[in-house]
């Protein structure tokens, strides 16, 4: 089996409001959350109580998340302004 090459570079990987969409994200799972929390005897009587957790779960891992993304976001703060006091250029992605 030949080895596959790729025929053009990647595109730039997108940056965008990345904080902010893992936030709305949280707050979503944790209303479905919410909205579901009444009708937990429901579930529970159809042993479909993964319906109420699920959400839960969704939200939990979004706290964990929003506090990689904040982090993630000043650690390329943090590198852009270093190499700005360096006076070089900073390189996202060396070139392969």
């Amino acid at each position: 089996m030949a080895k596959w090459t790729a025929q053009h570079e990647a595109p730039e990987p997108l940056e965008g409001p990345v904080v902010a969409t893992v936030v709305g994200g949280t707050i979503i799972w944790f209303v479905l959350f919410l909205v579901q929390l009444p009708f937990y005897g429901w579930f529970a009587d159809r042993g479909m109580l993964w319906w109420v957790w699920t959400p839960a779960a969704g939200a939990a891992l979004g706290l964990f998340g929003i506090w990689y993304a904040r982090g993630r976001e000043a650690a390329i703060k943090r590198h852009k302004e270093q190499q700005q006091a360096a006076g070089t250029a900073a390189e996202p992605h060396p070139e392969v």
